[in-house]
């Protein structure tokens, strides 16, 4: 099965559906850019974007050379004492938008976002493994998260008895409030992997080319002491100048391509004109894929440019909670 496995749900709140959208700073200047990277007008912020937008990615998925695609919730930030952080986050999709999304699509594979600092955090893992969570995603920078706090001992040892990978933003940030910029660094999984839970470090670590720190190196470093940890390609075509030749020429070698997994970042503006700038994909390329309209296939087809082979397109079925990926037996029990 090929999966894209780094894919944003985002809504407004219409029809109940309990998302909110409520962009911050700069960031609200990008809020027309970003329905408009997924083909939907900029009046869908203020209508049913809950429902346009779903039925975009439903439609993005089926028209192109992939089978799935991981659909993420997001949870608000909290303290580490478990209050609430009020009004800091920029949207909010609770966890039972995706798992129904997911349960009237198959083409959809839930990640559902739980704060561990929460009160009701185990409650919630339960709930969410019993509906078929397949991974768990978190911003620790944006979310205020540092796994390696010795409170979320028991969250892990569970998530790790179910068999729930986690989905961790790690590197630069720029389309969130950033709450601590020291939880970018993909250190912060080390607890996480030493208790058993399969960690993906989405974006491997990278950082902006001179605003943010860098944190590939640490990423792959890491990837020599744990055998659970992997990366994802998400946002590497993208105009955010992450992705640079040292970065992907070092992917491509067998010993990291073997930990790389494929993701676009949608609603994220997906375009090669960068790794065709640094030399990275041909003109030809590059203008093939720019013709594209399909986001999802473009991305996809920019990183088979890009060199990235088949196996980082179907590495993540392998890695999912089984019960929640079509046709895969729960190994777990759980």
């Amino acid at each position: 099965m090929r999966i894209d496995g780094h894919v944003h749900v985002v809504g407004n709140g219409t029809g109940g559906t309990g998302c909110w959208y409520r962009p911050r700073g700069v960031t609200k200047y990008g809020a027309p850019f970003m329905v408009r990277s997924v083909g939907l007008p900029a009046a869908a912020l203020r209508g049913d974007l809950d429902g346009l937008y779903a039925a975009q990615l439903l439609r993005f998925v089926r028209e192109s050379s992939l089978d799935a695609a991981v659909i993420l919730a997001q949870d608000e930030p909290y303290h580490a004492n478990g209050v609430k952080l009020e009004d800091v986050g920029s949207f909010y999709v609770p966890n039972e938008f995706v798992l129904r999304l997911a349960r009237e699509h198959p083409e959809f594979l839930p990640a559902v976002s739980i704060h561990p600092a929460r009160p009701d955090a185990l409650e919630e893992l339960e709930r969410c493994l019993a509906d078929g969570a397949a991974m768990l995603k978190c911003l620790p920078n944006c979310q205020n998260i540092d796994w390696n706090d010795a409170r979320y001992t028991r969250f892990l040892e569970r998530m790790a008895a179910a068999g729930l990978p986690l989905l961790a933003h790690t590197g630069s940030e720029r389309t969130l409030p950033v709450l601590d910029a020291r939880l970018a660094d993909p250190r912060v999984l080390t607890r996480a992997l030493e208790i058993g839970v399969t960690c993906i470090a989405a974006h491997c670590g990278t950082g902006m080319m001179v605003v943010d720190r860098d944190y590939f190196d640490v990423w792959a470093e890491m990837t020599r002491r744990f055998p659970r940890l992997y990366g994802d390609n998400s946002a590497l075509a993208a105009p955010n100048f992450r992705f640079r030749p040292s970065a992907w020429r070092r992917m491509l070698e067998p010993e990291l391509a073997a930990r790389i997994v494929h993701g676009s970042d949608v609603p994220v503006l997906v375009t090669g004109v960068l790794p065709w700038a640094f030399g990275m994909m041909s003109r030809q390329d590059w203008r093939a894929t720019a013709r594209i309209a399909n986001p999802i296939e473009r991305d996809a087809q920019i990183k088979r440019a890009l060199g990235f082979p088949e196996e980082t397109f179907t590495r993540l079925a392998g890695l999912l909670r089984p019960r929640a990926v079509p046709g895969s037996p729960d190994r777990n029990g759980s």
